[in-house]
């Protein structure tokens, strides 16, 4: 570990731009208090370099001429016990943008810098606080755009996902020494090294690589989310079925054909999974040279999506439109759910009229925007979709990055190699060994290339 206080003294505002009540201003390094001490009077006339049993001080901010610029909390936290493992001292101001800027300058003008993006994560990462896998989380609890978010973050910052990782590091580290032992010494009277019971420990780490990369889509869906593009001709419904998703009237309908000239974005939940459902022109051969732009932006939000959701009219019969639409639809490696949308002006005695359709869709839907019948089980098959058949159980470590899930593939792919050779020399399953805990490294940080930490940190926001 390097010298935790070998570092400059950094600061930043780490709360988001804006008005509210408290705002807070971050200084980090082996300067923190004595920069502090500089700029901030006691109310009660304490001195924050000698109190160290005090973390929470009242008082006055200053500049370098005596000026008071706000009063403030001021929060001591002396490392190695703190979150970056520095001296952090944290100013809690009034929440505006001008008293958080006046406290910053003056701690840039007693001698600290501005700190980089996520750079008080990457010197608690830096410092051995948290490894690469808490540090992401960090960012995931920041960005969680749900609550089965949050809680899988939740759950890797708290060391869940680390453990696990550490684990499966200890499993291939002992037997990568046990198989050097036995090329080192093949003549000493040693007890067997490589035995039965050291490949069976290999199999089970196996068998959790290959979970946690059968796993990895959906985390990475709870983290990302997916982009749900509504497509069909003009005047099925798309815009009454967007509204009805949403819960609100957001897109104008209309019984005119064409209403929707642009697309339309919101977010929506469907089982933990943040999907951004995207409203889209009416696809056919517009002559409107508005119309016509609106038609390629469907087409483009078509083949940007993650799920497509095409809509029908059930109402009417099958037309040339919709089998213009299903053949392109049909050229799309995306799975296309079907929503017979207009369900309530079917009789129910009658066959259904759009059965024809020559396109394989990954699930069918019979709905009525109007009345809302078939909605909660469109939205469970969507949610289906997105998540497949591998949702991590509740507080279960997960990979959410598809950088982690590809390190863990290739894990699983050495050691799989060494499984299947195992009666191969010695030499050859210690590269196999070595590449997998190579692999399980760049997940938790110790073999990460510095270009690689780099993207990862730069990723935060300055103050975090």
């Amino acid at each position: 570990m390097a010298d935790i206080f070998e570092e400059d003294t950094i600061v930043a505002i780490s709360t988001p731009p804006g008005e509210g009540g408290v705002g807070i201003v971050r200084l980090s390094g082996g300067r923190a208090l004595e920069i502090a001490a500089r700029m901030f009077v006691s109310s009660r006339e304490r001195d924050i370099l000698k109190k160290t049993r005090q973390r929470v001080f009242h008082g006055h901010v200053h500049d370098d001429a005596g000026n008071v610029l706000d009063e403030v909390l001021l929060h001591v936290m002396r490392g190695p016990h703190s979150y970056t493992a520095e001296d952090v001292v944290e100013i809690n101001g009034h929440g505006g943008m001008a008293p958080l800027r006046a406290i910053l300058d003056a701690a840039l003008a007693s001698g600290a810098r501005m700190a980089g993006p996520g750079e008080f994560t990457r010197r608690a990462f830096m410092n051995g606080r948290i490894d690469l896998s808490r540090a992401e989380a960090v960012i995931d609890l920041v960005h969680a755009q749900t609550r089965a978010a949050l809680t899988a973050a939740n759950t890797a910052a708290a060391g869940a996902l680390s453990h696990a990782l550490h684990e499966l590091r200890e499993t291939l580290g002992d037997a990568l020494a046990r198989i050097e032992a036995a090329v080192d010494f093949p003549e000493e009277d040693l007890p067997e090294l490589v035995d039965a019971a050291l490949f069976d420990r290999l199999h089970d780490a196996h068998a959790r690589m290959v979970e946690f990369t059968r796993t990895a889509d959906a985390g990475i869906r709870y983290r990302e989310g997916a982009a749900l593009a509504i497509v069909g001709k003009p005047n099925v419904g798309k815009s009454s079925l967007f509204n009805a998703l949403l819960r609100d009237a957001r897109a104008i309908v209309s019984q005119q054909p064409g209403t929707t000239r642009d697309r339309l974005e919101e977010t929506i939940t469907l089982d933990g999974v943040p999907a951004r459902l995207i409203d889209t022109a009416g696809m056919r051969n517009a002559k409107d040279e508005v119309e016509v732009i609106g038609v390629q932006r469907a087409r483009d939000a078509a083949r940007q999506a993650g799920i497509i959701l095409f809509v029908v009219d059930a109402s009417t019969s099958y037309t040339r439109e919709d089998a213009d639409l299903t053949e392109e639809l049909a050229g799309l490696d995306i799975p296309v759910v079907l929503a017979r949308n207009k369900s309530d002006l079917v009789d129910v005695n009658a066959p259904p009229t759009n059965d024809a359709l020559p396109l394989t869709c990954a699930a069918t839907c019979d709905v009525s925007a109007k009345t809302g019948a078939g909605l909660h089980e469109l939205e469970q098959r969507l949610a289906a979709l997105l998540l497949g058949d591998a949702a991590p159980a509740a507080d279960t470590p997960t990979l959410f990055r598809a950088r982690q899930k590809d390190s863990m593939r290739r894990a699983a792919e050495a050691l799989r190699r060494l499984l299947d050779a195992k009666d191969a020399s010695p030499e050859l399953l210690a590269l196999d060994l070595r590449e997998a805990l190579e692999a399980i490294g760049e997940i938790t940080g110790e073999t990460t290339p510095e270009d690689v930490l780099d993207r990862i940190f730069a990723s935060f926001c300055i103050g975090k």
